[in-house]
């Protein structure tokens, strides 16, 4: 478990300064984290993938938006439908973020072999699978 905290915290270390010299937060970056790897989901796409309620999302999703990180523009299937994607410093953004971390995987993947490299893979998958059966 210390490990795994530790790590974690190293992992998050460099993107948490990044964010908070913005006055963002770790909620802030899950958020655009999703926003990148889906461009155009909806706002009930993106609760289900933070496994928040709205009032959760509400206020770090506006602050995003009032900085002209994120925008939400209407669906053209269906007007009551809002989609979701980035400025184009928004995507600057999550873009510098996700280098820190990549930057950091590639470093550590380098010095691990290939075998344990594809262990750690599939702890983390397997609990992903756990937070999808729990969640």
């Amino acid at each position: 478990m210390e490990a795994f905290f530790f790590g974690y915290q190293a992992f998050t270390a460099k993107p948490d300064v990044m964010l908070a010299r913005r006055g963002l937060s770790r909620v802030h970056h899950r958020i655009l984290f999703f926003i990148a790897k889906y461009p155009g989901l909806s706002m009930k796409e993106l609760l289900g993938y933070l496994g928040v309620s709205k009032q959760a999302l509400s206020t770090p999703l506006r602050q995003l938006m009032e900085m002209h990180l994120v925008i939400s523009e209407t669906a053209p299937d269906d007007k009551r439908k809002r989609l979701l994607g980035f400025t184009p410093e928004g995507a600057r953004l999550e873009q510098a973020l996700r280098r820190e971390q990549a930057r950091l995987l590639q470093k550590v993947f380098s010095e691990m072999g290939e075998e344990t490299v594809q262990g750690w893979l599939d702890v983390n998958r397997a609990l992903a699978r756990g937070r999808q059966e729990h969640g």
